[in-house]
């Protein structure tokens, strides 16, 4: 059973604070058993080490974190917002994604729906919110596997700071952002705040399921990929 991520409508506003859930029960790992390896995971020394009030990214300082920590700053300079344009493609090439991008709405439960599970190399972005490129925090979101096997996002969690992601848009331009963090979070304790929470520059968000793993549930956390646009072209 194909699962969304609960947000509420709001329209072109950066999407505000519910807890979200795993895309995919993993339904690969549950047919396959030993004969298949859990997606990569990302790891401590990719997870965000700004303090939000810096970057714009979330709401609230980061906690726990030390001065030299929060005294940190991204290599990759802000770019200035591009005008709204719906995406139409995302590419991520240290990880070998290229896939088309489809609009995403909400369920009638209102979770985020989810790209059909049968085209493992789509993706999907929300819509009604920010696009990519824009002040504020997109979001895109997909599979990290089905029952065939890897699906478009299967490797996110080897992402690595520093890494490109490139989003073709519908007016013509691509916009350029760079990887400031990727983190792991259980689902029930999923900090929706800092992941969908108003930015006052161009940021993308890149989701999917991740986390342990159980035969009985499924993925039991989400990969989330942050990153702020760096030019265009």
């Amino acid at each position: 059973m194909e699962r969304g991520y609960a947000v509420p409508s709001v329209g072109n506003a950066a999407i505000a604070a519910v807890t979200a859930v795993a895309l995919c029960t993993g339904a690969w790992l549950l047919r396959s058993g030993a004969e298949t390896h859990p997606p990569p995971q990302p790891s401590a020394a990719q997870a965000r080490t700004l303090d939000d009030s810096d970057t714009g990214l979330g709401a609230g300082p980061a906690a726990g974190r030390s001065a030299g920590q929060r005294a940190a700053r991204p290599a990759a300079p802000a770019a200035a917002a591009l005008p709204p344009s719906p995406p139409d493609r995302i590419r991520i090439p240290s990880i070998r994604v290229n896939a088309p991008l489809t609009g995403l709405g909400l369920t009638p439960a209102g979770s985020l729906d989810v790209p059909p599970a049968e085209r493992k190399n789509l993706a999907g972005w929300y819509e009604a919110g920010t696009t990519p490129g824009e002040t504020g925090t997109a979001i895109v979101a997909g599979h990290v596997d089905n029952a065939e096997g890897p699906a478009v996002f299967y490797d996110l969690g080897a992402l690595k700071k520093g890494a490109a992601v490139e989003v073709d848009r519908r007016d013509g331009t691509v916009a350029l952002f760079t990887v400031d963090a990727v983190e792991v979070y259980e689902a029930r304790n999923f900090p929706d705040r800092k992941v969908y929470g108003a930015a006052a520059r161009p940021e993308l968000r890149v989701i999917t399921c991740g986390g342990g793993y159980s035969r009985s549930t499924g993925y039991q956390g989400n990969v989330v990929v942050y990153a702020h646009l760096t030019g265009n072209r």
